[in-house]
């Protein structure tokens, strides 16, 4: 028999609560309502608003091979990214979870130090050094760059994934003759694919989505989509910026829906299975 007092919060009482989020969110919200919109006004400037609808500044960017030429980069540089940065951000979650250690919480640490670390130091950082590797303009020097960003994003979301598994259906598996990696591979993978999509995902958010690193170590023809977002920003502000913008904001969201809906899916195949 339980002593406690009854803490049940009806909806009424959280009220002010439900508002709160509904305000954050709005907040966060506005600026996508606005930028959406202005990426189909017809006038040479942006205007919110807009006079009218229209296309233009979605075929000004598929017509533009330099917009084109930048958006392959990014592409290119995210996908390498997304296959460098998983593998190895799982491969560092896995046995930071497996192997207990008085210096596990401190190399953990040092791994996601670039989630803490201020991206213009990481930058600039990268940029001494592969300066004398020779890396900078190069294809490969921005994916390594980019992966010193992704994989911590990697590290959390498989550990998270880990800390809800049961690492003895692993062990079950080795004890029935099958080494670490098979065991792996077969039991635990399947098991975290989410965790370990979903660090992909942010991979290929982070490899795509910074700026900051690639105004360092990449230009001309090796300059990433977001850069030249940027650097055309400094000479005016183009309806072509606002189109780009639109697009990847749909992008994100299609992606993000479609992991959603896998997520959601897992209990009702289950139940189907069972």
């Amino acid at each position: 028999m339980s002593s406690g007092i009854d803490r049940d919060v009806s909806h009424w009482q959280r009220a002010w609560l439900y508002v709160y989020a509904g305000l954050v969110l709005l907040f966060l919200v506005v600026p996508i309502l606005i930028v959406v919109p202005m990426s189909f006004t017809p006038s040479e400037h942006l205007e919110f608003p807009p006079p009218a609808l229209s296309l233009r500044w979605y075929q000004s960017f598929f017509e533009s091979s330099e917009w084109m030429d930048a958006a392959w980069v990014s592409i290119r540089a995210a996908f390498f990214t997304v296959l460098v940065a998983t593998p190895l951000g799982t491969a560092a979650a896995y046995g930071l979870h497996v192997v207990a250690g008085p210096w596990t919480k401190v190399l953990r640490a040092a791994l996601v130090v670039p989630l803490i670390v201020p991206v213009i130091i990481v930058a600039i950082g990268l940029f001494y050094v592969f300066a004398k590797l020779g890396l900078i303009n190069t294809m490969t020097g921005l994916v390594l760059a980019h992966t010193v960003l992704a994989i911590p994003f990697v590290i959390v979301t498989v550990t998270a994934g880990l800390r809800r598994y049961e690492m003895s259906q692993e062990m079950v598996a080795r004890s029935l003759g099958a080494n670490r990696w098979v065991a792996f591979f077969t039991v635990t993978l399947p098991q975290i694919r989410i965790s370990v999509l979903s660090g992909a995902l942010f991979a290929w958010v982070t490899s795509f989505d910074e700026v900051v690193i690639a105004l360092f170590i990449s230009r001309g023809e090796s300059s990433t989509l977001t850069r030249k977002m940027f650097t055309s920003l400094r000479d005016q502000v183009s309806p072509t910026i606002a189109a780009i913008s639109t697009m990847l904001i749909a992008l994100s969201i299609l992606v993000a829906a479609a992991i959603l809906i896998q997520e959601l899916s897992k209990p009702q195949r289950a139940g189907q299975r069972a």
